[in-house]
């Protein structure tokens, strides 16, 4: 079986997408000629010509504006903002309008409108290069935010974003970009809003998405020599959440431990924590824990393994919740 990146995946979609719509239309910083900074849409310009896959000036209120405008005339276009901290500029086309006319229009205007935007640290870049800018959008209501952790969920849920008929953030983890799987592309996966157990465990439930289900991943095999059974659950879909499998792990394990990149305050983990306990408190042995990033600006290069959660974090709060 043949090995497949994230990028590669998401590559493929955008070109299968492409090719299945003549609707579908890639934009942004770098994209054309150079296939982006990370290279997802590398040879689709080649492929589609200047007026299907093309560059932009570095605007990105311009950018986002542009793409509502096209999404208005029944395109469907797919924009990339280069890296996580290149999406402030169009905060207020994204907030005010992106999310906010669907429902301006009674639903009688709709926007199939994909916002692509590489996330999270781990690459050896700094600030604005390395932001963890989730929670602005899972609080911004008419906003669908997806992120993928394998290169399998990358294909299949850009393909379910790039054909919703309303806007979708789609945030990619760029430290696993290059991450490869044995997988045969087409593929597709579980629906986009649901979550997804990717390892079963008896003792902590740990939710994690996007760049930190491998982190998740490699300390359960850790805490397996410890004698800790940890059910891994990557989230997949931020907003909407998958609540059901969210409670449905806690009620199994009475304990939880959420792990994002984000910063700790108003991070996702806090909102999950507020639902697990409305739902499922008489079933908890210890408090909802969190491994996060801390309540600073992103730290230099040098000092990201130590602002990033990591295994050793994530056991130290499995070995509190044990012990409660």
């Amino acid at each position: 079986m043949a090995t497949t990146t994230l990028a590669k995946a998401l590559n493929t979609a955008l070109r299968d997408l492409m090719a299945e719509d003549e609707r579908v239309l890639v934009f942004g910083e770098d994209v054309g000629m150079l296939g982006g900074v990370f290279r997802v849409t590398d040879g689709l310009q080649a492929a589609f010509g200047e007026e299907r896959c093309f560059d932009t000036p570095l605007s990105e209120s311009g950018i986002v504006g542009t793409a509502i405008g096209l999404a208005m005339y029944g395109y469907r276009p797919v924009v990339e903002m280069q890296f996580d901290g290149f999406t402030y500029p169009a905060f207020e086309q994204i907030v005010s309008h992106l999310a906010k006319l669907p429902n301006r229009t009674r639903g009688t205007m709709r926007l199939p409108l994909t916002l692509r935007i590489p996330y999270g640290g781990g690459i050896g870049a700094v600030e604005h290069h390395s932001e963890s800018p989730e929670s602005y959008w899972v609080h911004t209501a008419g906003l669908t935010v997806f992120t993928p952790a394998t290169p399998e969920d990358g294909y299949s849920m850009l393909r379910e974003a790039v054909r919703s008929d309303d806007p979708v953030v789609f945030l990619e983890p760029k430290r696993r970009y290059w991450t490869r799987t044995e997988t045969e592309l087409p593929v597709r996966t579980e629906p986009a809003r649901q979550a997804v157990v990717r390892r079963a465990g008896t003792d902590v439930s740990v939710f994690c998405y996007g760049p930190m289900v491998a982190t998740a991943l490699s300390a359960a095999e850790a805490a397996e020599e410890e004698g800790w059974s940890l059910e891994v659950v990557d989230l997949r879909s931020l907003a909407p959440l998958d609540e059901d499998t969210i409670i449905d792990s806690v009620t199994r394990t009475g304990r939880a431990i959420v792990v994002h990149e984000a910063s700790r305050t108003l991070g996702l983990g806090a909102e999950l924590a507020a639902r697990i306990q409305e739902r499922a408190f008489y079933h908890l042995e210890a408090p909802v824990l969190r491994a996060t990033g801390f309540d600073t600006p992103y730290p230099p290069a040098k000092l990201e393994s130590y602002w990033l959660p990591d295994e050793d974090r994530i056991l130290d709060l499995v070995e509190q919740a044990m012990a409660a």
